[in-house]
């Protein structure tokens, strides 16, 4: 079952399309959980979650029930006509983790449909499932940012760093590149070496580095010691629009 949790129309918040007018789809579960993140979300049903800023969109068991069950690709194509849209908007795919469907059909058939009609698509993923682009070459089509999870997500290494799967997904797409999630506090504990070993599976690559933070005062905590990174290592440094502006990043 595909589950849709939310979705809206905003302006690219991170990466290399920061401020490009974008409408997101973010959809339920993931492969992940984050905890070392420490941001907490208090479920429906008062429990206190502790994840990534986006925990309501990746714990199934405290948030599965304000999710959406999609059961057909019409459903998804129905948004657009909610929103009054540029032609060819933009359409970010995010998370929680949507290659979690990427053998879907429903999905696949979304995916199909929105090329057909000339939107981009960029899907913002932890680059650690495999995608068949063989089979599924509207995948070719396709935009990955490479949110590759760090130590500092507590996450295991063999887990969250997938160097075939980087490989297979920065070889095949239309375009992609790596977006990390850094805190002040990392980069002095060897997150240098850690980046380096994750983007040699694709050297090419671009690489963008983004502030940690769930909320505005995180984010703004993080940012000039990343710069102060960025202009060492030579990366690019990507801002959090979204919760610089709004304080969040539910809806926008």
């Amino acid at each position: 079952m595909l589950y849709l949790v939310e979705h809206f129309y905003s302006i690219q918040g991170e990466g290399r399309y920061t401020g490009v007018p974008s409408l997101f789809f973010r959809f339920g579960g993931c492969n992940m959980k984050c905890e070392g993140f420490g941001c907490e979300e208090l479920s429906p049903d008062g429990v206190k979650v502790l994840g990534c800023d986006t925990a309501y969109a990746v714990n199934k068991e405290h948030f599965s029930k304000n999710w959406i069950p999609i059961n057909s690709a019409k459903e998804l194509l129905l948004v657009l006509k909610q929103y009054d849209l540029p032609r060819h908007v933009d359409i970010v795919l995010t998370g929680g983790e949507p290659l979690i469907y990427a053998n879907d059909p429903v999905f696949v058939e979304f995916l199909e449909a929105l090329h057909a009609s000339g939107h981009k698509i960029t899907f913002e993923t932890n680059a650690s499932l495999h995608v068949d682009f063989e089979k599924y070459p509207v995948y070719k089509e396709c935009i990955f940012a490479l949110s590759v999870k760090l130590s500092n997500s507590d996450e295991p290494l063999n887990k969250r760093v997938r160097g075939d799967v980087i490989y297979s997904i920065a070889s095949n797409a239309k375009e992609a590149f790596f977006k990390f999630s850094i805190d002040a506090e990392s980069i002095t504990l060897g997150l240098e070496e850690e980046i380096e070993s994750i983007i040699v599976h694709s050297p090419k690559t671009l690489v963008y580095c983004m502030p940690l933070g769930g909320s505005k005062e995180e984010v703004e905590a993080n940012t000039e010691p990343l710069i102060e990174f960025c202009k060492v290592k030579g990366y690019n440094f990507s801002d959090r629009l979204h919760i610089r502006i709004w304080d969040q990043n539910k809806g926008v």
